[in-house]
């Protein structure tokens, strides 16, 4: 998938991205829906773009996702395609949200699964098989249009960490997203980048992304794990299913 081990692993605790669906380019961690009931969509993007990172290297992605809410919890699959490397994704959560006000929180638990001959034999001591092999709680707390989220693996890749810093106002909105692994010397240890979105309408969004920092410069010869820094454009088309 990459060249870098940093790339690669950081790869297998990708986010939910069931709130992208709406707002394109995979932006942050989903939230528990008002309404209680089956809640079905499928997209199309231009990429598969995550944290920052085109997993297809320029290959389109198709998505889809399907989850059950009832009182605040929630649990659900989400699948894609577009990942080079690891073929076809599929992924169980489950999780709670609340809202006081002004004020949410809501925490979810997330595995990650990859088709057979995906993950398997590609030196990380997971099978193809993976669940509660790959996993991630991801934390979100937030006040009105302003969220921060915490992505944790809590089983694979340990030492890696994801934050988040997101905003919107009308139909604009901005993500500040940071990686966090713990690398060796010379290894790319941090990288930080920025998604800035425009929702044209409820199904058809706009993103620019961009490596805005990281710890080996895209001409650093003494540094493995150097993450492009090319700006990149998603278009991605959602749409709801009803059940």
């Amino acid at each position: 998938m990459f060249a870098t081990r940093f790339a690669t692993q950081a790869k297998y605790l990708r986010a939910g991205v069931l709130s992208a669906a709406v707002s394109g380019a995979l932006l942050a961690a989903p939230t528990a829906q008002a309404v209680d009931g089956v809640v079905a969509s499928a997209s199309v993007a231009n990429m598969y773009l995550w944290r920052g990172i085109d997993l297809g290297h320029g290959s389109a992605a198709v998505s889809g996702d399907l989850s059950y809410h009832l009182g605040g919890g929630y649990a659900g699959v989400w699948m894609s395609s577009g990942d080079n490397s690891l073929g076809q994704e599929y992924d169980y959560y489950a999780g709670y949200g609340a809202t006081m006000d002004d004020f949410l929180f809501d925490i979810s638990l997330w595995n990650y699964n990859y088709s057979d001959n995906g993950i398997a034999g590609k030196g990380f001591g997971i099978s193809d098989d993976t669940t509660g092999e790959l996993s991630e709680v991801i934390t979100t707390v937030g006040w009105k249009t302003i969220k921060f989220s915490y992505y944790d693996n809590v089983a694979g890749a340990s030492g890696y960490h994801y934050y988040t810093l997101s905003g919107s106002y009308d139909k604009f909105s901005a993500l500040l997203g940071r990686h966090d692994f713990e690398h060796g010397p010379g290894g790319n240890k941090d990288m930080t980048h920025l998604n800035l979105t425009y929702a044209y309408n409820e199904n058809l969004s706009f993103t620019a992304s961009k490596v805005i920092d990281q710890d080996c410069g895209k001409n650093s010869g003494s540094c493995t794990g150097s993450i492009d820094e090319d700006l990149k454009f998603v278009v991605t088309y959602a749409l709801p299913i009803k059940i």
